[in-house]
């Protein structure tokens, strides 16, 4: 498949989603993103959302977009500062009334409305996850890193050039990040 670039997310057959709750520091970084596409006037066609969590109707949503982008905070200590990931659907055990993955709300799409989107996750580095309103400055520079490479002329969202396959972590859950699930895709790693 061709490099995606996120100029192509701009129309109505697209949907940006972030995830988080921007009460807990870190884990407002999907809103963040969002926020920055608004404030820069990027994507203006494309749907935006915030989400404090993925639900089940999530599947529906999805399933009648072309394109989905995800943005969340990720724990994980691997990621320096985001990474751009293309997960595959997955059924997997994250489904409760307060978490349930991305590769599930893919998979359930698939499986109800037979169709499925390409979907990327952008997972951002976040630090603290404490009740607190913003973002600390070491979250806030990784959220600068990701839309300054958004918004080169360079960019393109995909795979590395030597593709890694790996199991990582997406996390999804009612804060965005504490139902952790493994999952083999492709990603690619900036620092």
């Amino acid at each position: 498949m061709p490099p995606v670039t996120l100029e192509e997310f701009d129309d109505d057959t697209c949907l940006i989603y972030g995830i988080g709750n921007v009460g807990r520091q870190d884990d407002g970084l999907g809103w963040a993103f969002v926020d920055w596409l608004e404030a820069q006037g990027r994507c203006p066609n494309a749907q935006l959302q915030r989400s404090y969590q993925l639900l089940l109707e999530d599947a529906d949503l999805i399933s009648t977009k072309r394109r989905v982008l995800f943005i969340d905070a990720t724990k994980d200590e691997a990621v320096t500062s985001f990474t751009l990931a293309r997960p595959a659907p997955k059924m997997d055990f994250s489904f409760t009334s307060h978490a349930i993955s991305i590769p599930a709300i893919m998979a359930t799409c698939q499986q109800c409305f037979d169709r499925l989107p390409e979907v990327h996750v952008l997972a951002i580095r976040g630090f603290a996850f404490e009740l607190e309103m913003g973002l600390t400055p070491a979250a806030q520079r990784n959220l600068d890193d990701a839309t300054a490479y958004l918004r080169s002329g360079e960019h393109r969202l995909r795979p590395a050039t030597s593709v890694r396959r790996c199991s990582a972590t997406l996390p999804v859950s009612i804060y965005g990040l504490v139902g952790h699930e493994s999952v083999g895709h492709e990603s690619e790693e900036f620092e």
